[in-house]
């Protein structure tokens, strides 16, 4: 880097995003005559809000969008640089920003979140959700749309597939069963009748969801394209309208709003029918569909550009940066968290990493803990919440709640499961190895998860309750207390 140091920070935070905007916090907190410096490419940050610890290790919170200025007022300490990272050396501690400014730091903590993964490289009716300008974009397209292809199977894939009103939806997922990041073939089942169902407070046209799930072809291909921003809160669709132009289209013979669920083949686009649609999507079952736009809500990548270059960073098999038990990577006094790493402790057998907002959360709460105690000189411990995978989210309108090996991660066929199920109101799912509770699905107001929480916590032997345990008419609370 040819250019002058501008200035040293003790601390520099990469990433304006949940788990960027809480190290800040968390340093700020335990050092709070630090230097900090938080880079970021917008003028807006995600802030953490409302707050509330439900039980040992479920948290709800609120995310949103304020202006950083708001945080260099909240911390006298902290210096807010624009733009984004152009690049970083790692052996004389600068990072330089894209506009050839150069700064120093100390420690370092990377935390410029994951981009999403897109269907097809440059195609200007193929859009990815991730952030809230893809959001904004997205609105635009659909008030003119007809019909959309919705091309993904996790959370944002579900939520708008519900909220869509208005054009004819086609949901392609490459998996059995709808939601099967969070959900097994069962919680699908129930939550489908939300789909058709009229949603509270809001007369929606009728909905009949038919779907067909197939096995996607040997050796499809898929290419992914890059793209940054902060990812969407678990309620980014509040407060946009989402509506598309439902007068003066009739799709065959069914109401607008069918929302067709079919197998997605990653496929040349070119090479398919020219038409009155402008673009058509091939699937695995053989079927052709010409639409107004394609969704691609296929999840996301690590965002790693542009810290590599030069640099000798671990790499995880998903691309993200290896963190250790400190969130440390290989690089000397850098640290990362949130989407951009990937978790290379040994886990707690309860834990698995995923990319959520929560984890993004208590990452950055932890690492910056870490190099606030790495300073200090101080021990610092694994934190608790690595102890237990809990999340809590909303679906369909539904309390979702996720313990632990809700879906039997790595159990292979050793484990049972405990299915209750009230339809339109509840669905509970234990996940037992060894007679242990190793996971849980909760759906609706069960007001189990803090009892389900401590069964986990404490790997109580429950094989003397067999299938009494989800038994609605005994109050297993008191049991277990």
């Amino acid at each position: 880097m040819a250019h002058k140091k501008e200035k040293t920070f003790q601390f520099m935070i990469v990433g304006g995003g949940i788990a960027g905007v809480t190290c800040v916090e968390q340093l700020s907190s335990q050092i709070p005559s630090a230097d900090i410096a938080l880079i970021t490419a917008g003028s807006h940050i995600k802030a953490v809000t409302n707050y509330k610890q439900v039980s040992k290790t479920l948290e709800e919170f609120d995310v949103e969008e304020r202006p950083s200025s708001v945080l260099e007022a909240r911390f006298p300490n902290l210096t807010v640089i624009h733009p984004a990272v152009k690049s970083l050396n790692t052996q004389s501690h600068t990072v330089e920003t894209a506009d050839g400014r150069v700064f120093g730091y100390e420690k370092l903590c990377i935390c410029s979140g994951g981009r999403p993964k897109l269907l097809t490289q440059d195609n200007p009716y193929v859009l990815g959700i991730r952030d809230t300008d893809s959001a904004q974009a997205f609105q635009k397209q659909l008030s003119k749309a007809k019909r959309i292809v919705i091309v993904g199977n996790g959370g944002i894939a579900l939520e708008l597939v519900y909220e869509v009103e208005g054009c004819e939806v086609i949901w392609a997922v490459k998996d059995k069963a709808i939601g099967n990041t969070f959900f097994d073939a069962g919680a699908a089942q129930f939550l489908i009748p939300s789909l058709e169902a009229d949603k509270p407070e809001r007369a929606a046209p009728c909905r009949r969801p038919r779907y067909t799930t197939e096995e996607p072809a040997a050796g499809a291909s898929q290419t992914f394209t890059a793209e940054s921003g902060s990812a969407l809160g678990p309620d980014w669709h509040e407060g946009i309208v989402l509506r598309g132009a439902e007068t003066g289209f009739v799709a065959r013979t069914h109401p607008l709003t069918v929302p067709f669920l079919f197998p997605f083949h990653a496929l040349n686009f070119s090479s398919l029918p020219v038409g009155t649609w402008p673009v058509y999507i091939l699937l695995t079952n053989g079927k052709t569909f010409g639409c107004d736009f394609v969704v691609s809500a296929t999840g996301v990548v690590p965002n790693t550009e542009p810290f590599l270059h030069g640099n000798n960073f671990a790499l995880a098999d998903d691309a993200g940066l290896q963190v250790d038990d400190h969130m440390m990577t290989s690089e000397p006094d850098v640290y990362a968290a949130g989407d951009v790493c990937t978790a290379c402790w040994e886990h707690s057998p309860l834990w698995q990493q995923m990319r959520l907002w929560t984890q993004a959360r208590q990452m950055g709460w932890y690492a910056g803990r870490c190099m606030a105690a790495h300073v200090l000189s101080e021990p610092i411990e694994l934190d608790f919440c690595f102890e237990l995978f809990s999340h809590i989210t909303k679906f369909f309108n539904y309390k979702v709640v996720l313990l632990g090996k809700f879906n039997a991660q790595g159990l292979g066929p050793n484990h049972e499961l405990l299915v209750r199920c009230t339809k339109g109101q509840e669905y509970v799912k234990v996940v037992l190895s060894g007679g242990k509770m190793v996971g849980a699905v909760l759906i609706g107001e069960t007001d189990l998860e803090e009892t389900f929480e401590n069964l986990m916590l404490n790997q109580m032997d429950l094989t003397q309750y067999g299938e009494e345990l989800l038994n609605p008419n005994i109050d297993i609370e008191d049991y277990f207390d």
